[in-house]
């Protein structure tokens, strides 16, 4: 699908991997929906971003704020064609603190929450959005219409101590993947899923050097963090090439976590 004149949801948009999918997106001539909790960044991003982006509220477990994000597609860009869902957080806790009380079921749920259900609340809307698109302009089912693209995490497969609920939703988003694919497959609509590494994300930022220099060394190949812009560029390729469906795809140098 070429990304000229397509619109998109980018949740998380405004910082991070988001903000550098929402860049590479409009780079490439999209228009970008930017969905975030954070206002003020948001804000300034779009403004600077110009008419191809728009900025909207959102928190992704609900559904009126996902819907608006979708409903503003519709009115100021005349559909949608796909999303890009960053918006995740990470919880760290251990299932035994050191006097072994149990972990905090609230925290696990929370994390479980965003980037689980979050996910599927973007998708469900965001595909219910093209499918109604492709029906109204009559458009052949067996042409590219769309792609949700989600995020996962290199922790789906290699969870750390502590990643409990990181690690669970990220697994199911992976496993999301497949089952939403073969699904969409009726109304022309692709589900990508990419499981990024160790990014230099603003979070990255703010460690130590010497654990980002750690960190760097526990990467194969290249020893560094990888760069958001990187993670932007396999959005744009995963828009642009039609046959690459139902697939999860690890973007991390070769890193496996011990």
């Amino acid at each position: 699908m070429q990304i000229q004149g397509k619109t998109f949801i980018v949740t998380g948009g405004a910082s991070g991997l988001g903000e550098a999918s929402t860049r590479e997106l409009i780079a490439a001539g999209g228009n970008v929906i930017i969905a975030d909790l954070n206002s003020d960044k948001g804000e300034a991003l779009a403004d600077e971003l110009g008419g191809q982006a728009r900025f909207v509220r959102c928190d992704v477990t609900s559904e009126e704020d996902v819907q608006a994000a979708v409903s503003l597609a519709e009115q100021d860009f005349g559909g949608l064609h796909g999303s890009v869902n960053c918006a995740g957080i990470a919880i760290v806790q251990k299932l035994l603190d050191r006097d072994n009380n149990p972990a905090d079921l609230g925290q696990f749920n929370k994390g479980i929450q965003v980037n689980l259900v979050g996910t599927f609340n973007v998708a469900r809307l965001v595909a219910a959005s093209i499918a109604k698109r492709v029906a109204a302009d009559g458009g052949p089912a067996n042409q590219d219409q769309g792609v949700i693209i989600n995020t996962a995490s290199v922790a789906a497969y290699d969870g750390q101590v502590g990643q409990g609920s990181y690690a669970s939703s990220k697994s199911g988003v992976v496993g999301l993947n497949l089952p939403l694919a073969r699904e969409l497959t009726r109304h022309g609509i692709r589900v990508m899923t990419v499981a990024p590494g160790i990014f230099n994300t603003p979070m990255m930022e703010s460690l130590p050097e010497k654990a980002k220099e750690q960190l760097e060394a526990s990467v194969p190949y290249p020893k560094r963090l990888g760069a958001p812009q990187e993670f932007g560029q396999l959005i744009t390729h995963i828009v642009s090439n039609g046959y690459l469906n139902g697939e999860v795809i690890r973007l991390d140098g070769a890193i496996r976590m011990t």
